[in-house]
C-alpha cells in the first residue's frame, strides 16, 4: 500500500502524463481541419505500429486508473483525518472542481471508454469506422465528422469536455502541490497556467462536434 505521501506522488506523476497526453490528443485531433489527407495520413501512421500503439493505449489506461484511484484513496484518507464532524459545511479553501474531482474523473473514464468503443474499436456506428479512403486507408476523416453530425454524440462529448476542463483547471495546480512544487509566490501563477490549459483544451475539442454540427467541415464520403 501507498503512504500518503506516496499517493499524492503518484497521483502527481500520472496527473502530468495524463496532461500531455491530453494536448498531444487535441493537437493530432485538430488536424481534421487541414483536411481528410492530413489526418488520415497521421491515423494511417500511427496505425501501422500497432505492437507499440496498443502499449500506449494500456499503459494510458493503466495511468487513469491509477490517477483515479489515487485520488479517491486521498479523497477517503481525508475523510478519516476529521475527528469530528462538522455542524456546517463550509468549504473555505476548497472549490467545486476541488470538491467533485472524484466524480468528474469516474464521469471521464465512463466517457473515455465510450470514446475507444465509438472511434477506436468501432463497436458504436461501424458502417462508418470501416470507410476508406481513395488510398485504401481508414477515412478517420469521414469517419469523425460523421460520429459528430450526431446531436446525441456531440453533446455527450461536450458535456464530458467540460467536465475535463474543471477536472484540468484545479488538477495542474494540485500536480505542482502534490509533487511538493507549490511555493506560495508561485500559486498566482500555477492557477494562471492551469486555466490556460483547461480553456484551450476545451475549445480545441469541442471545436470539432461543433464544427460538424454546423456543417463547417463535411465527410468526403458515407452519409448520416
Amino acid at each position: 500500500m501507498f503512504s500518503t505521501i506516496g499517493t499524492k506522488l503518484v497521483v502527481a506523476v500520472t496527473g502530468v502524463v495524463l496532461v500531455l497526453f491530453v494536448i498531444g490528443h487535441m493537437l493530432g485531433n485538430l488536424q481534421i481541419y487541414l483536411g481528410p489527407e492530413a489526418i488520415n495520413s497521421y491515423a494511417a501512421f500511427l496505425q501501422a505500429k500497432p505492437g507499440p500503439l496498443w502499449a500506449i493505449r494500456l499503459g494510458l489506461l493503466a495511468t487513469v486508473l491509477l490517477h483515479i484511484g489515487g485520488i479517491i484513496r486521498l479523497t477517503l484518507a481525508n475523510r478519516r483525518a476529521r475527528t469530528t464532524a462538522y455542524a456546517i459545511k463550509k468549504p473555505v479553501q476548497s472549490t467545486f472542481a476541488s470538491r467533485t474531482m472524484v466524480y468528474s474523473g469516474s464521469v471521464l473514464l465512463a466517457f473515455v471508454v465510450f470514446h475507444l468503443l465509438h472511434l477506436t474499436i468501432g463497436a458504436i456506428d461501424p458502417e462508418n469506422f470501416h470507410l476508406t479512403d481513395a488510398a485504401g486507408r481508414h477515412d478517420v476523416y469521414s469517419m469523425t465528422i460523421l460520429g459528430f453530425q450526431q446531436p446525441l454524440i456531440s453533446i455527450s462529448y461536450i458535456i464530458a469536455m467540460g467536465l475535463l476542463g474543471l477536472h484540468l483547471g484545479h488538477g495542474v495546480a494540485s500536480i505542482f502541490q502534490s509533487s511538493g512544487l507549490r511555493r506560495p509566490q508561485l500559486v498566482p501563477m500555477i492557477e494562471v497556467i492551469g486555466r490556460i490549459v483547461a480553456v484551450v483544451v476545451v475549445l480545441g475539442n469541442i471545436s470539432i462536434p461543433v464544427a460538424a454540427l454546423l456543417g463547417w467541415i463535411s465527410p468526403t464520403q458515407g452519409r448520416f
